[in-house]
């Protein structure tokens, strides 16, 4: 009867002493595999350091737990981020690839202007950028990339724009850099854009300074 109960005290001891040790192996794992280094590439260097600490910050605690969506409220709050992609070297490291969203126009929103991003985003920047085009009135960022896509698909390219004026009507005139101007309608807007670029780059039309399309299938010129 003694000998029973040493050896259920034995049995006893040695399992609390198993469980002991596999928590103990267990936290040293999650320790281990805690991410200890972010290094961000893609923006500026002072950019890239804040959104390293902003991430070490988050204290992930197991590198193989962790996905996309630990970073998209973070990351997607950046407005400089297009687009990014995470690798993970394994034990303890995170590499963070940022594509920068590309300026494509500037616009003046409340009194500011802002630099409208690929990312469909409005971004306040310090460094002027005259090269960009300034786009005028008030038109919904949509509105601004179903103009831009037509424009893309046209024979005029984008970089010819000096500016685009948006009308309450949703109508847009384009004026290019060698000061012609494009007038456009708000319900054949690519069949009229189409139509002016033949004139457009017609050396019979060279002094024209005014290219009306609004009208559906007529064009008026003006020199």
């Amino acid at each position: 009867m003694h000998q029973r109960k040493s050896k259920k005290i034995l049995i006893y001891f040695f399992l609390l002493f198993l469980v002991g040790s596999i928590n103990n192996i267990d936290i040293y794992n999650l320790k281990f595999l805690s991410v200890k280094e972010v290094t961000v590439t893609g923006l500026e260097n002072e950019e890239n350091l804040t959104i390293s600490k902003k991430i070490k910050n988050l204290k992930l605690d197991n590198i193989y737990l962790i996905n996309k969506k630990y970073f998209n409220t973070l990351l997607d709050s950046n407005k400089l981020v297009e687009k990014y992609f995470i690798f993970k070297r394994y034990p303890s490291s995170l590499n963070i690839y940022i594509d920068k969203t590309r300026f494509l126009a500037k616009i003046s929103k409340n009194g500011k202007i802002y630099y409208l991003g690929s990312n469909g985003k409005l971004i306040e920047n310090e460094n002027s950028n005259n090269e960009l085009p300034f786009v005028f009135g008030n038109p919904e960022i949509v509105e601004f990339f179903n103009i831009k896509k037509i424009i893309d698909e046209s024979q005029i390219s984008f970089e010819e724009i000096e500016s685009l004026y948006f009308f309450l009507s949703k109508r847009w005139d384009l004026k290019l850099r060698n000061n012609i101007i494009i007038k456009l309608s708000n319900d054949n807007t690519k069949e009229g854009l189409k139509i002016a670029s033949e004139f457009l780059y017609n050396n019979e039309f060279k002094d024209i300074k005014i290219i009306d399309a609004r009208i559906k299938n007529q064009i008026i010129l003006n020199d």
